[in-house]
């Protein structure tokens, strides 16, 4: 008996075998990876359509005329109606409120950019009584709706000492930069704290100032996260419409999104709707444009943190 079960005990083990079970669960794994890429692409597919379909509409039909917009919305235009994009450059003004968009969006970009930038430097970099207390009110500025403060705003700046700010481009900069900072700011102190720190001390002992340092050292290293945040400012201050609404009420200042709602409600149902669609494409391209040409360094910006 003992013979017996030493024996089988010392049976060598069949070749193959375990080859075999690892080749199974390769198998299984490869088809559930594979379920998973088909649902995935699926899923993206169907994501894509529902944006690119609405933007494809509204292209086309910025070359047809208003009548074959009404009588038939989805089919392609017969006839280029080129004349729908001029109408709505100058007899819609809309090319008047496309150079005020860029005034107000530049503006605000641009101080948004550089004191983001700043605060959340000092905010990573140096430790002194009362840094968190700063960075989590930056924090807690991104929870507040803007719907909660536009009231309020509109009193402060139409009674604001001293300098007009109401209706006016420098009133509009200022509150974009105080509506995207706290995200910006954010943003930046998470990114500069992915720095390496050994650039900034061997520039400091070289004798560079906080001020080089920042400006010569680090700002050129936080590229990556500069073009990321910039673009996402960008294409929320151009698509700003409550604020604009509320705090601009001269015609002459007017920026694309009030206008081309403007022109919408006047529109009727006998109006130039083929130049509302070219309108709107004009208030899309420069996002469209500007989202094309950087979109591998938005990409690189919200990755560069996630590998060291």
């Amino acid at each position: 008996m003992t013979t017996e079960t030493n024996a089988v005990q010392k049976l060598p083990a069949v070749p193959g075998q375990r080859s075999d079970g690892r080749k199974s669960a390769g198998k299984r794994q490869g088809a559930e990876g594979g379920v998973l890429n088909v649902f995935s692409h699926g899923m993206l597919i169907v994501w894509a359509l529902m944006v690119g379909m609405p933007l494809l509409w509204v292209l086309w039909s910025s070359f047809k005329s208003s009548g074959d917009i009404l009588t038939t919305p989805w089919s392609l235009p017969g006839k280029l109606h080129v004349e729908n994009w001029v109408n709505a450059w100058d007899k819609a003004n809309i090319g008047k409120m496309f150079l005020n968009t860029l005034i107000v969006v530049g503006g605000s970009v641009t101080g948004t950019m550089v004191l983001g930038s700043m605060a959340g430097y000092v905010l990573a970099r140096f430790t002194f009584p009362g840094n968190r207390v700063i960075y989590y009110l930056f924090v807690a500025g991104m929870s507040f709706p803007v719907f909660m403060l536009v009231i309020p705003l509109f009193f402060v700046m139409r009674d604001f000492p001293g300098i007009p700010l109401l209706a006016t481009y420098q009133g509009l900069i200022a509150v974009y930069i105080a509506y995207s900072l706290p995200f910006t700011v954010f943003f930046m102190t998470s990114f500069f704290r992915t720095l390496p720190t050994s650039v900034a001390e061997a520039a400091m002992i070289d004798g560079a100032s906080h001020a080089r340092t920042f400006f010569q050292v680090m700002l050129p290293m936080a590229k990556p996260g500069l073009i990321s945040i910039g673009i996402f400012n960008f294409l929320g201050q151009w698509n700003q419409y409550l604020l604009p609404m509320v705090l601009n009420q001269d015609e002459d200042k007017y920026v694309l999104t009030q206008g081309l709602a403007n022109i919408a409600l006047q529109q009727g149902y006998e109006g130039d709707w083929g130049g509302l669609m070219a309108g709107m494409m004009i208030a899309m391209l420069p996002v469209l444009l500007v989202y094309f040409i950087f979109q591998r360094q938005v990409q690189a910006g919200l990755t560069a943190g996630a590998i060291k």
